[in-house]
């Protein structure tokens, strides 16, 4: 769905329109974003993790983005918010270990693995330039794939703050990640 204004839930974030109409820059948007939404998250004593993100190695773009994290307080559920801008046909953004680089918790199109997003061609890919939230939800222990799969969510949580986990989105012009960044 593309707009050319405002939709109250993203807060002021816009896609830019496929004709290419220019729209206001939504770094500073989504520096806004981030900010009021961890400030409320904060208000129930959670813990806030964020990744600021980047073009990816050997890779060139004007593209960026955050993932903004904050676990509840009983530990039990980390909510997210994946913000991007300038970046186009993205197709899946995930939660990796920089160890194995493996997937451990996907975050686009939603935290749920999807097969059809590895066909060729992606069969859940956003066609253009996204600007805004690409995606939000909450990650439990069900969620967790790969190596972390039937673990509680804890087992996430010690490689976040070990510095261990990153962020990486993945486009059809970069298939092995467009911009990435780890989880602090």
């Amino acid at each position: 769905m593309e707009t050319d204004s405002p939709s109250p839930p993203m807060m002021g974030l816009q896609r830019q329109s496929r004709a290419g109409a220019s729209l206001p820059s939504t770094r500073a948007k989504a520096g806004a974003v981030a900010s009021a939404w961890t400030a409320s998250a904060t208000a129930d004593s959670g813990t806030n993790f964020v990744a600021h993100l980047s073009a990816g190695p050997g890779v060139t773009t004007a593209a960026q983005g955050q993932a903004i994290f904050h676990l509840s307080k009983d530990g039990t559920t980390l909510s997210y918010k994946l913000i991007v801008s300038n970046i186009d046909n993205v197709f899946m953004a995930h939660i990796h270990l920089t160890s194995t680089h493996g997937i451990v918790v996907w975050l686009f199109p939603s935290t749920t693995p999807d097969p059809a997003c590895l066909s060729s061609p992606p069969s859940c890919e956003i066609q253009g330039r996204s600007d805004g939230v690409l995606a939000q939800g909450d990650i439990t222990s069900a969620d967790l794939t790969g190596s972390l799969a039937g673990r509680p969510l804890t087992s996430l949580m010690a490689q976040i703050e070990a510095g261990n986990t990153y962020v990486n989105v993945h486009t059809i012009q970069n298939l092995a990640g467009e911009i990435q960044g780890p989880i602090q």
